[in-house]
């Protein structure tokens, strides 16, 4: 039975990552990913249901749009596919509980974060305020208002660190080492983490970027490198292996 629960959060997970897609690409530049109707970018003609659903409409049309036969970007195919792994993933880790939620948030805000960081370079403050409620309500759910009032805390503690974190970088490096997006997002790496593995989340992202930053530099590419979707990858490994501080001071020999 649990190989259809896992079927239906992929395809459900399909269809969001289309959504959260759309919401990656205007959230920042305040247009309306709501009401507002998908168009090809090449000819602007009007998308309708069959050419939006989510891989096989791309598959069906070989990639290229319907009506003028432009080839269609790729990245959002690549973000639906993901988007289902995960979703099947989350149900897979944690059954029908608090922490599913939980889980499904944590993916949700990665790949909007990914869509919006890597396009326009930009963490919106009004995707980080509402992520932030919803992590604080699963909290109270799963562990009580005094353990949310903790990790509130938490969240600003992590919050600091990563300022002064940028605060060094930004004298070291003579310009600005890291968005203030990335700092906030540690606000919600507390609510969900202790301080402990909050602060891991920086140690684990910094070398997921790692690859990619020798690679530019190699290429002698002057380019900025995102840092928030790393982070927030971090955070969500961190969180689907169900890593404890325990582990990691056993892991460090203290």
């Amino acid at each position: 039975m649990d190989i259809w629960y896992d079927i239906t959060f992929f395809v459900f997970g399909l269809y969001m990552g289309s959504f959260y897609t759309v919401v990656g690409l205007r959230l920042p530049i305040k247009a309306n990913f709501i009401t507002g109707r998908s168009v090809c970018d090449e000819c602007k003609h009007q998308l309708s249901l069959l050419d939006m659903i989510p891989i096989v409409s791309y598959c069906f049309l070989k990639g290229r749009c319907r009506y003028c036969g432009s080839k269609i970007d790729h990245f959002s195919t690549c973000i639906e596919f993901f988007t289902g792994l995960l979703f099947m993933v989350s149900f897979y880790s944690f059954g029908f509980t608090w922490n599913l939620v939980l889980a499904l948030g944590i993916v949700s805000l990665l790949i909007i974060v990914i869509v919006s960081d890597l396009t326009y370079l930009i963490i919106p403050d009004g995707l980080l305020i509402f992520f932030s409620i919803y992590f604080i309500i699963c909290r109270i759910f799963i562990s009580g208002l005094m353990s949310a009032l903790y990790h509130i805390g938490v969240g600003i503690f992590l919050f600091f660190v990563m300022y002064g974190i940028m605060l060094l970088g930004n004298k070291v490096f003579k310009k600005e080492s890291m968005g203030g997006g990335d700092v906030k997002l540690m606000f919600l790496f507390g609510l969900v983490l202790d301080p402990l593995l909050g602060t891991l989340t920086i140690f684990f992202g910094s070398l997921f970027a790692l690859p990619m930053a020798i690679f530019l530099y190699l290429r002698e590419q002057e380019k900025v490198i995102p840092f928030g979707p790393f982070l927030l990858v971090a955070f969500a490994f961190i969180f689907f292996t169900k890593m404890t501080s325990l582990d990691v001071i056993k892991f460090l020999g203290f």
